[in-house]
């Protein structure tokens, strides 16, 4: 496990301050927020969410606000990932039927590298932005036909499809996916465009940073942010496909059932947005946005609750609160670290319909993430917590 340096709230050591909702960092996370933090351009401070943990370039729970540029690197390579929810009209499940359940879903929706075999209809895939045409987007229109096959799937990783019960036994259905292979391309494309612009105008940004920018006024700036928000959108329609066809089985096999309007809020993109005086990028980057009684979704993981809050609008987090509970272990550190039967016996105990079956597994296991509930209690000045919600069964990429 990496060192954690125990932290103030805020650090002041750099050109811009550092405000953290964490009370220990490890040494590269810590890293990549200082370099933020003396990145030209950079608004106000960088703030560090209690669920951060290393990435590329930016730590993943981590705000930045920057003036006239924007940062492939700090939106990421899954541009607009993040979380829809349903609370159902039931109030019970059998096993057996949630077993047929995850069964039907698994038939409806591939996982992992899996694609649907025929494109899906166009109706699901979003608009380009307004005033611009499929054609102007290079990467997405070269992507467009792979993406009819791509939307509505899950992906890999920490992607999941869960079913949940509230605190007044509601079940509820909880998606976490991303734009696929779609946001992959276009994030690896400009944030190569964006290091030959760097190097092209001898920006003084360190290679090993990451964070090579463009500017938002320039054409390739302006692509970047319009094939960006296509992708964001292109990720709530994925999730919204997916949400259907968990509905259809659960009217399936839970006939009568009605449903709540969805919950659907990304957590990897970036936004124009008025903050400490000035309309500026913000850059969330496993970040929900919780602007004053703003709904959001905060997972927990596989074996442990997910709330669903409210968020405070607190300025200090540029509206700001958590992705989820945060990794604690690398994947690869998990899966060599983690007692395999530990784990395991720690779903069963709690009659969970897991996706722990062999140590490859375990980089998604429970052990592998903070605890939830501390990642919930250190953001009390920016959510209120509406709804806990604890594991039934679940489905992973």
């Amino acid at each position: 496990m990496e060192e954690l340096l125990a932290m103030e709230k805020t650090i002041t050591t750099e050109k811009k301050p550092i405000k953290l909702w964490l009370s220990d960092i490890d040494i590269d996370t810590l890293q990549q927020a200082k370099n933020l933090a003396n990145l030209p351009g950079l608004h106000d401070h960088v703030a560090i969410m209690p669920d951060a943990h290393v990435g590329y370039g930016m730590p993943i729970g981590g705000v930045a606000a920057t003036e006239g540029i924007v940062i492939p690197n700090a939106v990421g390579v899954d541009i607009g990932c993040g979380m829809c929810a349903i609370q159902t009209s039931l109030q019970q499940v059998e096993k057996k039927t949630l077993k047929n359940i995850l069964a039907g879903v698994k038939a409806l929706v591939p996982r992992g590298f899996k694609h649907h075999t025929r494109a899906q209809d166009p109706k699901y895939m979003p608009k380009p932005p307004q005033g611009m045409t499929l054609k102007e987007l290079p990467i997405v229109s070269r992507e467009f036909a792979s993406g009819r096959c791509q939307v509505g799937t899950l992906g890999g990783g920490n992607h999941f499809i869960e079913i949940q019960q509230d605190e007044e036994e509601f079940i509820w259905i909880m998606i976490h996916s991303g734009s696929r292979n779609m946001g992959y391309k276009v994030a690896n494309h400009y944030n190569k465009v964006a290091g030959d612009f760097n190097a092209k105008h001898g920006m003084a940004i360190p290679p090993g940073w990451q964070l090579s920018y463009l500017p938002i006024d320039s054409k390739q700036g302006k692509l970047y942010l319009a094939e960006m928000k296509y992708c964001v959108e292109f990720a709530r329609a994925n999730r919204a496909l997916m949400m259907d066809r968990v509905i259809d089985v659960f009217q399936q096999y839970c006939s009568p059932v009605s449903f709540s309007e969805i919950i659907n809020v990304a957590h990897n993109y970036a936004a124009e947005e008025y903050h400490f005086g000035k309309v500026v990028m913000v850059h969330r980057k496993g970040a929900t946005r919780a602007g004053k009684g703003e709904t959001g979704i905060i997972p927990g993981s596989q074996g442990t609750t997910s709330y669903i809050v409210k968020g405070k609008g607190n300025p200090d987090s540029f509206a700001s609160c958590s992705h989820g509970a945060g990794r604690r272990l690398g994947r690869k550190q998990a899966q060599k670290t983690l007692d395999l039967h530990q784990e395991i016996e720690m779903l069963e105990k709690q009659n969970i319909i897991h996706a722990i079956r062999s140590r490859r597994d375990l980089e998604e296991a429970a052990g592998a993430y903070k605890d939830i509930e501390e990642v919930i209690s250190r953001q009390k000045d920016l959510i209120t917590p509406i709804t806990r919600l604890k594991p039934l069964a679940v489905i992973k990429g």
